[in-house]
């Protein structure tokens, strides 16, 4: 075997978190021989943190990744203990789901999904540097189609490719991409009051030799923190101190795929901090390592340690904690809300104070990690690294935070190292397809100087990027690129079908005010007096369901009916519960989502004006200093990435765009696209 490569596989995955789980899956099903490699093969998908999936903005993140063809989704509804839709109170575009799940049965569930796929194999072993090469010359990295235009007679493709991986044991594994998802192994540090030793987490070793080996290979690495707070035995908690909270009495699940959830549920609890919690912090913040300058890393603002939350919001005489349990066979329950690094008799004496753990015994105590991350302007859109060809980097070592923003990486990365095996161009998603996209976009234009988690308020387009309608937009994505299943897309189709022809049916039909339905809605909406209608006309479904008063559910009957018709099907089987408010959104929110749609628009059309690789900001007079060394360090593709910068203003982008337009206008007039222009 060339080089001495002791095993050849088209695409190795380094790591086997949520990042990882869901690269090796989109590699291997779409038809390439992949290996996931991992410190230890009794931890893949291990719930680090929270025994949770979902969330605001995650959840819809979830659901993007198995209308990809990911498998998050399918695996928390198989395991999954508590299921809550979130955010019901509000419109349906912040609707989404959350699920407490059962820790171990997730674990195991993941791996039985992994073993199952016939291209995947799993590997227990170290890895601790890469195997390069120079590049050829005539090799270009695949990408927007200006890069590769430009990239070659520019001089800036990289001078390196990943040809495989070195494991510790001294093999080599050779591979046509690398995808590293490395979480927070990367010289982990964990800390726990003065204590504080080398771990990727609790209990397992670090990668040190790795970490070293992306400093030595001139990647611009930072150092972030993240915290879990302590687990305690639900058999010393009095339970009955605490506000019991419920799940749905319906499940949503999150896999466009699952039926029903079938997994026994139960409840978590709500409980609070109090006078003497704050005490106990406020006494010993000394001790406390984010506070005693022995962590260095920044934390999320958004998720901070009880710790933080103590001293940065005095006024505040509480704060909400969560009891959830880490699975049904277990008395393991993790206290949500009390993430800290706070020392042992410390994280004692704050759980205590708190009334019904006064006798709680502590199974794990909380702790924080400091690991590196590479800043993630080193990628492109598609998760390349800049630097080195056919390497490709997701989750936390990106500078995200969170299993679902590592998974959504982690299928995309899959998904462009398998094309780039394949010696097929990369694929993207805009910020107008999807949270996936916002994500990437927000990462490769901005950078980080924190863990980045998603929100909604991150998305422009709210409305169109819905839970319900993932797979429309995602679903033919995954399907060209090979990671659907023939036969789950014929059933994404017949659903189209079947939304499509409810919407025509509400559209074309007006509803008969002599029919039982008629009768009933039309008296509500006080259309009807005397058995007769007062309204010029009768009223089409459409305009039925833009009365804030009419839900779908009123109208089910009479749809089911017409649909029969159309479809020859059974109206027990028309539309689902989640597509009938589906086709609801889309008409109770039509002036809106025409809006968005326009909107969209104007964006896409800032994104297809492509900034060719060779632009030299340093040319175009009029930009500062400080903007040209921005656009030179992020090198956007396009103008829209441009304008996404920090620091870079709409008039900076327009003198951009108007030297593009002069050198295309001077290269007409020589009729050589090669030339590069000299301003």
């Amino acid at each position: 075997m060339a080089m001495g490569f002791s095993e050849k596989y088209d695409v190795v995955v380094v790591g086997a978190g949520h990042a990882g789980c869901e690269a090796a899956m989109a590699a291997a099903r779409m038809g390439l021989k992949t290996a996931l490699y991992t410190i230890n093969l009794d931890l893949v998908a291990q719930m680090s943190c929270n025994p949770a999936v979902g969330g605001i903005a995650k959840g819809h993140l979830v659901r993007e990744i198995d209308a990809l063809g990911g498998v998050m989704g399918e695996v928390i509804d198989a395991v999954g203990i508590q299921f809550r839709l979130l955010n019901t109170s509000r419109g349906p575009a912040v609707w989404s789901p959350r699920a407490q799940a059962d820790k171990k049965l997730y674990r195991a569930k993941m791996r039985q999904v992994l073993e199952s796929e016939p291209n995947l194999r799993i590997k227990q072993a170290e890895v601790i540097d890469l195997v390069l090469e120079d590049c050829r010359p005539g090799d270009s990295a695949t990408g927007c189609e200006a890069v590769l235009a430009n990239r070659e007679s520019a001089g800036h493709q990289p001078s390196r490719r990943v040809r495989g991986v070195r494991l510790l044991d001294g093999r080599t594994v050779e591979a046509g991409a690398v995808i590293i998802t490395t979480g927070t192994f990367l010289n982990g540090l964990i800390h726990c009051g003065e204590n504080q030793y080398a771990a990727g987490r609790s209990g397992e070793p670090p990668s040190v030799l790795l970490g070293e080996a992306f400093r030595c290979l001139g990647f611009e690495v930072g150092r972030l923190k993240t915290g879990t707070p302590p687990r305690l035995d639900a058999r010393t908690i009095d339970f009955s101190q605490f506000q019991v909270q419920a799940g749905d009495p319906v499940p949503t699940p999150f896999s466009f795929r699952t039926k029903a959830i079938t997994q026994p549920q139960t409840v978590c609890w709500i409980t609070y901090t109090n006078a003497e919690t704050h005490r106990a912090i406020r006494e010993n913040v000394h001790r406390a390592p984010l506070y005693s300058g022995q962590i260095k890393g920044i934390g999320p603002r958004y998720c901070p340690s009880i710790e933080d939350k103590i001293v940065k919001f005095p006024d505040k005489t509480q704060h909400q904690i969560f009891l959830e349990p880490e699975g049904l066979d277990t008395n393991e329950i993790y206290v949500n809300g009390m993430s800290t690094s706070m020392p042992i008799d410390v994280q004692m004496a704050m759980v205590k104070s708190i009334p019904g753990l006064e006798n709680a015994d502590m199974i794990r105590p909380g702790y924080a990690i400091e690991y590196d991350m590479v800043q993630p302007t080193e990628l492109y859109p598609w998760l390349e690294t800049k630097k080195i060809q056919d390497l490709f980097l997701a989750g936390q070592i990106n500078g995200t935070t969170g299993y679902e923003e590592a998974g959504c990486q982690g299928i995309m990365a899959g998904i462009n190292a398998g094309l780039r095996a394949q010696g097929k161009a990369p694929v993207t998603i805009s910020r107008t397809q999807g949270y996936a996209g916002i994500m990437i976009d927000d990462l490769v234009s901005k950078g980080v100087d924190e863990p980045y988690r998603m929100f909604t308020s991150r998305a422009e387009f709210r409305l169109h990027l819905r839970i319900d309608n993932a797979d429309e937009r995602l679903t033919p994505l995954g399907y060209q690129v090979g990671t659907i299943k023939q036969k789950d897309y014929d059933a994404f189709v017949e659903k189209k079908l079947r939304i499509s022809t409810a919407a025509k049916f509400l559209l074309e039909t007006r509803l008969d005010p002599r029919s039982r339905v008629g009768q009933e809605i039309y008296t509500r909406l006080g259309l009807m007096e005397g058995g007769h209608l007062t309204a010029p006309s009768p009223l089409n479904g459409a305009q039925l369901l833009k009365r804030s008063e009419l839900r779908i559910d009123d109208l089910m009957a009479w749809v089911s009916e017409g649909m029969q018709s159309a479809l020859h099907a059974n109206p027990n089987e028309i539309l689902s519960h989640e597509e009938a408010r589906r086709v609801e959104t889309e008409f109770k929110y039509e002036g809106y989502l025409r809006q968005q749609e326009r909107q969209m628009e104007k964006m896409k059309r800032a994104e297809s004006r492509c900034i060719p690789e060779w632009f030299d900001y340093r040319n175009v007079s009029g930009l500062s200093h400080e903007v040209v060394e921005k656009l030179t360090k992020v090198r956007p593709l396009t103008l829209g990435q441009a304008s996404r910068i920090p620091g870079i203003t709409p008039a900076a982008v327009s003198l951009v765009n108007c030297f593009i337009e002069i050198f295309q206008r001077r290269a007409g007039e020589q009729n050589s696209s090669q030339s590069v222009p000299a301003f």
